[in-house]
């Protein structure tokens, strides 16, 4: 059969980028194309004025002929909470209070209607929504198009939140799942917690690892002589930044010299600096917000030891990108990411203790490093972009043949 033409359905996309769920639908979209599906991606796009905190651009212009952007006048980005978007509608809707939803979840709504007239202009042969905020206007358009519905779970509210979900989101999650013809997830782990929190079949649940494109070529100096513990991701509940301050204590104890480094915005960064004070860490932990391009890298090669202690993390692309710049990791066990990298040292996400003794084994034995480090850096060299979409393309064809 022909290659599937794809109506892609996400919150983000270049040059729109607010965390790993724009990493992954570039990706995707990217290598999908690339083995010859035309792919239409539809996207909210902030209406001139708004400013999104988390957005950075990415520079993916003319991905590939096979690709179509189709942008939605709407503020909502990724991660966006209600009060978030409640903030943001009050500051830039203007003119425009009518048209937008005066909440999240009527903008939501509104993004959903839209899809039904994006469902009839496009053509297409399957649909494929990426997280809660797509599923409804997934739903739409596949009642318009008669066309079957693959769901991409990248991340459950129950992760997100520490298993205190907003009922509101779940329920349409669970929605999404129930529609779906087929569910995509990003690991074993994942795809457990979908059956645990919303009893899906597990026939229904395709498990699809994922990859990320090679890292670049540049190299960057290291910026101070201290050896250099890294965080990097949303300073979130999900991702565990309060773990990691305790652990830095710690590890202080034994190895004064260290410096962690924190980068990442999100709404426990004020918690987490009073923490720092009250531990007397405020001279051994850096705060930088959130990098984009070449920062993130240098951030990276930096580092002795990246640390990525989330609570619950269906994938974990940060970690390859870790890897593929030559920093070994240390990875919590509750992660898909820990299901595939053999080479990186793993604790579950609460055992300080343990990421304490692994972190001051790094930093004091650099033959352990270094081989964390070549042998990470190989292992990773396998997770590209193309395997992941060759399995999605695979999952297209059995819904189209059912």
């Amino acid at each position: 059969m022909n290659k599937p033409k794809v109506l892609m359905f996400g919150w983000e996309f270049p040059p729109y980028k607010s965390g790993g769920l724009g990493t992954a639908c570039y990706g995707l979209t990217k290598a999908l194309s690339q083995q010859g599906s035309k792919v239409t991606f539809v996207m909210p796009v902030a209406p001139e004025g708004a400013t999104a905190k988390f957005v950075k651009l990415i520079g993916a212009s003319n991905i590939s002929k096979n690709v179509k952007i189709k942008n939605i006048d709407s503020p909502i980005t990724a991660y966006m909470t209600s009060t978030g978007y409640e903030e943001q509608y009050h500051l830039w809707a203007g003119n425009k209070r009518q048209v937008y939803g005066r909440n999240l979840f009527q903008e939501v709504q509104r993004y959903a209607a839209i899809a039904k007239h994006v469902a009839k202009e496009e053509e297409h042969d399957v649909i494929h929504a990426h997280d809660w905020m797509t599923y409804q206007a997934a739903i739409n358009a596949k009642k318009i198009s008669k066309k079957p519905l693959v769901v991409h779970l990248h991340a459950t509210e129950f992760d997100r939140t520490g298993d205190n979900p907003d009922p509101r989101i779940s329920h349409i999650e669970w929605q999404g799942l129930k529609e779906a013809d087929k569910i995509i997830t990003n690991s074993e782990y994942s795809k457990q917690n979908i059956i645990k929190h919303y009893k899906i079949p597990p026939g229904k649940i395709e498990v699809v690892h994922w990859g990320i494109e090679e890292a670049p070529a540049e190299k960057f100096e290291k910026p101070l002589d201290d050896k250099i513990v890294l965080f990097l991701g949303r300073m979130t509940i999900q991702k565990g930044p309060d773990y990691f301050i305790e652990v830095a204590k710690k590890v202080s104890e034994y190895e004064p010299h260290t410096k962690f480094v924190m980068v990442g915005d999100g709404d426990m960064l004020p918690r987490i600096i009073n923490r720092a004070t009250e531990l007397g860490l405020m001279d051994r932990v850096i705060f930088t917000g959130a990098l984009s391009g070449n920062d993130v890298h240098r951030a990276f090669q930096s580092a002795a030891l990246y640390v990525m202690p989330s609570v619950s993390e269906p994938f974990g692309l940060v970690a390859l990108e870790s890897l593929k710049n030559g920093t070994p990791i240390l990875i919590s066990k509750q992660s898909g990411v820990a299901e595939v990298v053999h080479h990186a040292l793993k604790t579950d996400f609460w055992d300080i203790d343990a990421m304490t003794n692994k972190i001051v084994s790094v930093l004091r034995h650099p033959e352990l490093q270094e081989e964390l480090k070549e042998k990470g850096n190989r292992e990773a060299q396998k997770f590209t972009l193309e395997e992941p979409a060759r399995k999605v393309m695979e999952i297209y064809k059995q819904v189209l043949n059912k």
